[in-house]
């Protein structure tokens, strides 16, 4: 008889949960679990550890170490529950009325829990499966790349990629890029009262918002009627700003965050050319009236887009083990996806839960989503013994 995939990914889920792997922390505990569930098993894996050793991403073969492999890839990392109003303990797996709440049990720990699941059966089938968990996926995928780069140059080459992100156990083929950006505006302190010897670091940040303001708004017009994404065009948002000391008191400096989620084919750089170009000159003429002041616009993140594979072999893998019949479909958010099609790979997303439930207060995943996760494992179990 087989094993009980749902109740042991259940059951891994809720030790997943119970590791508090918000961005801001380290997800070393967890990856230390990992490695010791793993080591049971006799399998091997590798950590790719972050530039100070603080986070690493965990790399694992099951099975053979041969070419033609599938790697299932998801990310450790957890968003924020600071100022949430949960009506559960969020670190704590809760199962109510066929929903299972906690922090990212949707998001994405329940894919990891089923693959981990499966990994005991896995380790003993003919064809390798590859496990590649990251970090810092939700502050920009800032892990998957060097894990990327892991694999192109240690495994015997796979032959796809499967992203677990929640995608209600659906092959979903494309998704937006994002850049995130950061620009300080440095101006000159003076009473306000004498607005001669200082320059306002907010006035002219103002100035430089409206020109995204402006280029948000021509984007909104400017959008192909038949994007299958929705929002069909490339968004800009501004999400954060900051700046000033006091109402009486000329602003010295003035931060804020924008990002740019561009449809596949679209050139974020091209977007931003306009953008850019004010930012410089902005520079140019805070400079000229006080030496200190001026622009600076750093890119924090810089998220490629996913593109469809016409016949893809990912996404026909995804669809049999899934038993997904549907339309083609792509969503807006961002994810590892587009660096592993980059990187060379034929990559599908494929995942349990909801995007909808992702983030949120009493985040959480539906059982039913978690035993057609388990399906899927099991064809997959079934896949590396033929």
């Amino acid at each position: 008889m087989s094993r009980d995939l749902t109740a042991d990914a259940f059951s891994i889920l809720e030790t997943l949960v119970g590791f508090d792997t918000t961005s801001r922390d380290s997800n070393l505990a967890l990856i230390e679990w990992v490695e010791t569930y793993l080591d049971k098993l006799g399998a091997a894996h590798r950590r790719v550890p972050n530039a100070d050793g603080t986070k690493a991403s965990l790399l694992a073969t099951l099975g053979p170490n041969v070419e033609g492999g599938v790697v299932l890839s998801g990310h450790t990392d957890v968003v924020p529950v600071d100022g949430q109003p949960w009506t559960t303990d969020p670190f704590r797996l809760t199962e109510r009325d066929g929903r299972i709440y906690g922090r990212g049990a949707c998001d994405m720990k329940g894919f990891l829990a089923l693959a981990l699941a499966a990994a005991p059966e896995l380790a003993g089938g003919k064809r390798p499966v590859h496990l590649a968990f990251s970090y810092d996926e939700e502050v920009g995928c800032l892990g998957a790349p060097d894990l990327i780069a892991t694999i192109r140059r240690e495994l015997p080459a796979p032959s796809l990629v499967v992203v677990g992100e929640p995608t209600e156990m659906q092959a979903v083929t494309g998704h937006k890029s994002i850049g995130t950006f950061r620009v300080t505006v440095t101006g000159r302190e003076a009473h306000s009262s004498q607005t001669q010897q200082g320059v306002s670091a907010v006035m002219a940040a103002a100035r430089l918002m409206n020109v995204l303001c402006d280029l948000s708004e021509r984007l909104e017009r400017e959008v192909d009627p038949a994007s299958p994404f929705t929002p069909k065009g490339a968004t800009l948002t501004i999400g954060l700003v900051n700046g000033g000391t006091a109402h009486n008191i000329i602003a010295r400096e003035c931060g804020f965050t924008f990002d740019l989620r561009c449809p596949p084919g679209v050139d974020p750089d091209a977007v931003l050319a306009p953008f850019h170009d004010a930012a410089a000159r902005m520079d140019a003429a805070l400079k000229a009236r006080a030496p200190e002041a001026g622009v600076t616009v750093t890119r924090r993140t810089n998220v490629p887009a996913f593109a469809p594979e016409p016949g893809g072999a990912a996404e026909a893998f995804a669809r049999r083990l899934a038993g997904d019949n549907g339309a083609a479909r792509v969503v807006s958010f961002a994810a590892e996806a587009g660096q592993f099609q980059q990187g060379g790979f034929s990559t599908v997303i494929c995942g349990p839960g909801s995007i909808a439930q992702a983030h949120q207060p009493d985040e959480y995943l539906e059982r039913a989503q978690l035993e057609r996760g388990a399906a899927f494992m099991r064809r997959l179990i079934d896949w590396t013994g033929e």
